[in-house]
């Protein structure tokens, strides 16, 4: 699977809001949104609204394909739980996804970089694929050689708080699913209406 190298500065400026949690706040410098420079911006359609909402979501798991997103919707469709649940669900429990929400990474992208490049355990096993789905019970951890790693040092100090379905344990590097999330325990960095995304994909694919 590819990983985004695209403008990241340019979607958190967008939004306006650091969505990508990077050291640097892009926006100290650039409030604007990209393309406005004191200009009235127009109202948007309802078409417009929903893109954004499936922008929001895409930009808050690391530029997930569009590809990706229209696979976990599908999924969801046949799941028993109700669609944008389940839709989520597939989003949070990403192995990439797990990396980051237990401060083993200071980014998405960094916990992306860690997955691929097999930094990572799961139950004790290496797994170097990002979109892995970690379930309940299952240890998420940084393999032994590489606990050394700066950034995963650094990401381990920061004041970030671990969402209430999952676990951690600092000193082992290590961290657990406890329970799948509902739709209010994730900490999105700016609102996402995550109904209205699957709505609009009922209709759009």
């Amino acid at each position: 699977m590819a990983r985004y190298t695209g403008p990241k500065n340019r979607i958190a400026r967008r939004f306006g809001v650091n969505i990508f949690g990077t050291a640097r706040n892009p926006l100290l410098h650039k409030a604007a949104p990209p393309g406005v420079h004191g200009a009235k911006r127009k109202k948007k359609s309802d078409y417009g609204l929903q893109l954004d909402e499936q922008q929001k979501l895409r930009a808050s798991y690391g530029m997930l394909s569009r590809k990706t997103t229209i696979r976990y919707f599908r999924q969801a469709e046949k799941s028993q739980d109700s669609t944008p649940l389940a839709f989520l669900r597939q989003f949070e429990c990403r192995l990439d996804v797990m990396v980051y929400r237990l401060k083993l990474a200071p980014t998405i992208f960094a916990a992306q970089q860690l997955v691929s490049h097999g930094h990572v355990q799961v139950n004790g096993k290496k797994v170097d694929i990002r979109s892995f789905q970690v379930k309940p019970g299952m240890v998420v951890s940084i393999r032994p050689k590489s606990q050394n790693i700066t950034i995963v040092k650094q990401a381990l100090e920061n004041q970030r708080d671990i969402p209430e379905y999952l676990s951690q344990d600092p000193a082992k590097f290590s961290g657990q699913l406890e329970i799948l999330p509902e739709l209010d325990q994730v900490p999105f960095a700016l609102p996402v209406n995550v109904p209205l995304i699957c709505e609009f994909l009922s209709h759009t694919t």
